[in-house]
């Protein structure tokens, strides 16, 4: 039997990023899908159908608001099955990506099946037997169920199954308020059903700003979501056919459908790490700073062993990866400057360090904020809600939280600024074309520089030039 140079677990983001690589450089790969598709989560159940049902929903919000614009209202009625096929078509147009036949045209090996380590330099795949010289672990993760009393007889839905919806629940219950939840929630919400989330901390997002995720559930709730947050799901009923989740804080919310989104949790039951020598614990396979795990030659990226578990991390991973596994030059992960977004309405993006964090650390920053009700295109837009928040230090930004339209994209310019090390001034002398929502990033950086340009010393710096100079 002739020993692959790579067998690759897992065929979402990452498996695919060094599968691809490593085949169109000539070495002999393997890769071991469970699913009976390419993708992973993200293609699947994740990123890319939640953002084509949040934009589907957004264009229903838009339609009800059709006054606001001069235009007539429209309420639209609302048939789900036809929003899960769009969905579905979009996920079907960017599978043709993930082809199989693509990578085989790449000279690697696509199988589909468990694999199952059953020994430091082997895995079995139902009756086949691999042995590999490296070994990349990229099975991702599923939905974390937590031990709720009458749950599992009650029913429930998670990311896996949502999408698959044929009919849109009249009142939806969302335990859990992080980016899962609430983004599904105010589409849900947006589409016609009666939403409430609940959720056990006492800010929704608390990964992070407390201001910021304030100011998003306000805009939440003024969009017509009950949100109560301090609270837990303590039991589950069914009563009449129809659900009841009773709270910690006394309170009851009756349900046609309840989606479980309280977070996520490492696959890595069933693939043998134990045989393999692989360390691990609840939070993923444990690894160095170089993808590796405590076997030097086997790697793991992405969701199985975080620490973000983002689609754009697993493929920054995968990068670590083929540096040090296929390239063998010794390449570490750096995780100071990295930007994540909750795709709601408006979205809420973050990069660095909030401003807690940063006084944590003994640090005691300057914080701006500008609000997007002051930025031209918004209001030509019709989208004012949020603001953008920088955490300064000596003229360098540390972290930055945006909430508003198409913060998403915004954060890039801050993240930017902070890998480069280009500090706010930077910021204030770069052009920014009018009229553009990245207005905000000048007009954020220069209320620092209005509180120095119009302070009284100023003022009387200016008055003494002015008489020296005829």
């Amino acid at each position: 039997m002739k020993r692959r140079d790579l067998v690759i677990i897992g065929g979402g983001a990452g498996g695919l990023v060094v599968a691809s690589v490593a085949s169109q450089l000539g070495l002999r790969v393997t890769l071991i899908e469970k699913a009976a598709k390419l993708g992973g989560d993200c293609l699947h159940t994740g990123c890319v159908p939640s953002k084509t049902l949040i934009h589907a929903a957004r264009v229903a919000s838009l339609m009800r608001r059709g006054s606001e614009f001069g235009l007539p209202a429209c309420d639209p009625e609302v048939d789900l099955g036809r929003v899960a096929d769009h969905v579905q078509a979009v996920i079907d147009h960017i599978q043709v990506h993930d082809d199989p036949e693509r990578f085989r045209g790449y000279g690697c090996e696509v199988l589909f099946g468990a694999a199952k380590f059953i020994d430091p330099r082997a895995v079995q795949v139902d009756e086949r037997v691999i042995q590999g010289r490296r070994f990349v672990i990229a099975t991702g993760s599923q939905p974390l169920i937590p031990p709720i009393p009458g749950l599992e007889t009650a029913g429930y839905l998670t990311n896996e199954d949502l999408f698959s919806l044929r009919k849109l629940p009249a009142r939806l219950v969302v335990l859990g308020g992080g980016p899962v939840g609430l983004e599904m929630a105010q589409a849900f919400a947006r589409l016609g059903s009666k939403v409430t989330v609940v959720e056990r901390l006492p800010h929704l997002l608390p990964q992070e700003d407390p201001e910021i995720a304030d100011a998003l559930q306000k805009h939440l709730v003024e969009e017509g979501m009950a949100v109560h947050t301090s609270t837990n799901a303590e039991k589950v009923q069914t009563k009449d056919g129809k659900t009841v989740v009773n709270c910690s804080d006394g309170l009851q919310h009756e349900a046609d459908a309840l989606l479980v989104a309280v977070g996520r949790r490492p696959v890595v039951e069933g693939l043998g790490l134990d045989a393999a020598g692989v360390t691990y614990d609840a939070k993923g396979i444990r690894i160095d700073r170089r993808q590796r795990t405590s076997r030097k030659h086997i790697y793991a990226c992405g969701d199985v062993c975080g620490p973000y578990p983002l689609t754009h991390m697993a493929e920054y991973q995968a990068g670590i990866v083929i540096g040090n596994a296929i390239f063998r030059v010794p390449k570490k992960t750096d995780y100071r400057i990295v930007p994540w977004v909750t795709y709601t309405d408006p979205e809420l993006a973050r990069v660095g360090l909030t401003e807690q964090q940063a006084r944590d650390q003994g640090i005691e920053p300057a914080v701006l904020r500008f609000p997007f009700q002051n930025i031209d295109r918004a209001l030509t837009d019709g989208q004012t809600a949020g603001l953008a928040k920088l955490v300064v230090h000596k003229g360098k930004i540390l972290g930055a939280s945006i909430l508003g339209p198409h913060a998403g994209e915004l954060i890039h310019e801050i993240a930017l600024a902070m890998k480069t090390g280009a500090g706010i001034g930077d910021i204030s002398a770069t052009i920014h074309a009018y009229p553009t929502l990245a207005q905000i990033h000048r007009r954020v950086v220069n209320t620092w520089y209005g509180q120095k340009l119009f302070s009284p010393g100023t003022r009387s710096a200016v008055k003494w030039i002015n008489r020296l100079v005829p």
